[in-house]
């Protein structure tokens, strides 16, 4: 019975593959595909949910070991990566009822999306963010969650982004997808202190391993992986992206942000209910931002006059309050919490369009007395605290202003220093053009008014300039030969991509854990 629980993540990544072979090769497309394209989805999500279930039934009949593992995945040092899965507990729990709402979704969207220019492309994307989902669930070490915790949310960056025309779907898309890399960062630090701490990176072994970290170190792994959380189910300070993620199609936006993407946050910090308990810092934070994330939202949804985002404050008040419940011990409740709301919600973002059909002659109900006694109270709500505006100050604005200046760095001295892009002779006689410039003595008298004018100064300013561009042209110029300048291109190249190596993610990723591996 553990065996079939590798399937379930398996099928709707099976129906990802087909759809997105037949449109890459224009096997698929149109409305005359229609058909195929949801069928496919609808069956292969149909198969995961009737899975899901059997293992959850089987989990109730004790007839199963509660862990599979598949294989070895990695192996380097001290460091064992196994095909590791979860298959009783709570994690199959949520995977039946997030593969049943996945079906319900599934289904809604094959009639909500006939003829959208994107079908094919929306299915394709919905397939894949269930087998996502259902592997980040699934997962039995940290790596394996993060997989499928990082595919999720590169589904919602291209489902907000979905009409990629228009100009507000695309920053919105954007915007949230920058967002989410906070939490990213700190999961990815997680993994990095537990492998350095724990020396292991399953999720089991991290739980067991409380007893021999230091209260420093448990505190450091349960606040990476909690700042992970708290990002990724829109707390404060991080709320403002899922009032932008409501861009997208409604079955995306109930699936990403009512019914299954937005717990997934919870999901692990439930997860780590032995680790995050030991830690007064880590329990102290959830508190703090899942109680004001609650008052905040109840607050700013007051004054929503339309169904998704009054729908949107609701959601994150509710996940504030799991991140409460977790925060005050009551584990049992927030995981019931978890997945009563991730059903209701579902329901009711679904039934979003026609809720704004049939009530579209019922006059907006008046606010609350209390508004009409306190304007500031009514204006900060509107304004949603100023939160986004806010973190523009303190952390968009000086990251752009650092960009700036170092791309105005890397443009007028790299550049200038390596021979990018000039050609090889131009970069030679750069630095005597530099210096000529210095001087404000070029050769091009008819734009310098300087060496025009009369007197000793200018005089001997004109000859220094003359003496260098000749030394320059008869000793740096005419005695390079054709090899000395296929070098120094040969070298521009060499360092041109030797700085694009070194500027990608994966490097800047290695780099950290060298270092936290130096520094442990």
């Amino acid at each position: 019975m553990d065996a079939l629980i590798v399937l379930i993540p398996l099928m709707p990544l099976t129906a990802a593959i087909i759809i997105g072979i037949g449109q890459l090769f224009d096997l698929i497309k149109g409305e005359a595909h229609e058909s195929f394209t949801s069928v496919t989805a609808a069956w292969t999500i149909s198969m995961a949910c009737l899975l899901s279930l059997t293992l959850l039934g089987a989990d109730y009949l004790h007839k199963k070991n509660g862990e599979l593992i598949l294989g070895l995945w990695l192996d380097s040092d001290k460091l064992k990566i196994d095909y590791r899965f979860i298959t009783s507990g709570f994690n199959i729990k949520l995977a039946a009822i997030f593969s049943l709402l996945l079906l319900v979704i599934t289904r809604f969207s094959a009639n909500y999306m006939h003829r959208e220019i994107g079908f094919h492309r929306f299915f394709f994307i919905l397939s894949l963010f269930s087998s996502a989902m259902l592997m980040l669930v699934l997962s039995g070490n940290a790596l394996g969650t993060f997989v499928g915790w990082e595919i999720a949310g590169l589904c919602s960056y291209l489902l907000i982004g979905y009409a990629y025309a228009r100009p507000v779907a695309a920053a919105n898309a954007t915007r949230v997808f920058v967002t989410n890399r906070i939490g990213d960062a700190g999961f990815i630090l997680g993994i990095g202190l537990s492998y350095a701490w724990v020396e292991s990176l399953n999720w089991s072994d991290i739980n067991k391993s409380v007893a021999d970290l230091s209260k420093g170190e448990t505190a450091s792994i349960a606040l990476c992986f909690v700042i992970a959380a708290l990002t990724k189910s829109a707390q404060l300070p991080f709320s403002p992206w899922l009032a932008r993620a409501m861009e997208g199609p409604t079955p995306s936006s109930a699936a990403f942000y009512g019914a299954i993407m937005i717990h997934s946050g919870v999901y692990l910090i439930i997860l780590l209910e032995p680790l995050i308990s030991q830690s007064y810092l880590a329990l102290g934070l959830l508190i703090f931002s899942g109680a004001t994330t609650a008052i905040y939202s109840y607050v700013s949804g007051l004054t929503q006059s339309d169904v998704k985002s009054s729908q949107v404050f609701a959601t994150s008040g509710q996940l504030g309050l799991m991140f409460l419940e977790c925060g005050l011990g009551f584990w049992q409740l927030a995981s019931w919490h978890l997945s009563a709301h991730a059903i209701v919600r579902c329901y009711l973002l679904l039934t979003a369009p026609s809720l704004i059909f049939n009530t579209k002659d019922i006059p907006i109900k008046t606010f609350k007395p209390a508004f009409e006694n306190h304007r500031w109270l009514f204006i900060a709500s509107l304004q949603r605290f100023w939160i986004e505006q806010l973190t523009d100050w303190a952390l968009v604005k000086p990251v752009r202003h650092l960009a700036r200046d170092l791309s105005y760095f890397d443009d007028n001295v790299v550049d200038r220093l390596m021979g990018i892009p000039a050609p090889a002779i131009s970069v030679v006689s750069s630095l005597a053009a530099f210096e000529e410039n210095l001087l404000s003595a070029r050769l091009d008298t008819r734009n310098s008014q300087f060496v025009n004018g009369t007197g000793f100064v200018a005089a001997i300013t004109n000859w220094i300039a003359g003496l260098v561009h000749w030394f320059e042209d008869r000793l740096v110029l005419q005695g390079m030969g054709k090899d000395t300048l296929d070098f120094g291109r040969h070298i521009g190249h060499l360092a041109n991509k030797f700085e694009i190596q070194v500027l990608r993610p994966r490097y800047l990723v290695l780099l950290v854990f060298i270092t936290l591996l130096v520094a442990f």
